[in-house]
């Protein structure tokens, strides 16, 4: 598994992807907004999304677990 870093505090705007979605290298995960201004977060590899830590609405820490990918061939 790899985890989602929150690259800087920040309040989740919106998940683009649902937990067991299959998801490619640079894929849109989740936009988060600081400052007025929406940041892209990306997925890093190919795998499939597994638990998400926040909902939108809510403030992540720089740095906070945002989610993890699991890589294909892993179980649910």
């Amino acid at each position: 598994m790899s985890a989602v870093h929150s690259p800087l505090q920040a309040q989740v705007v919106q998940w683009q992807v649902e937990p067991g979605a299959a998801v490619q290298a640079g894929d849109l995960l989740v936009i988060l907004e600081a400052m007025k201004m929406e940041h892209e977060v990306r997925a890093a590899f190919a795998g499939r999304l597994g638990e998400v830590f926040f909902t939108a609405g809510e403030l992540v820490e720089s740095g906070a677990l945002l989610a993890r990918i699991e890589p294909m061939g892993a179980t649910a």
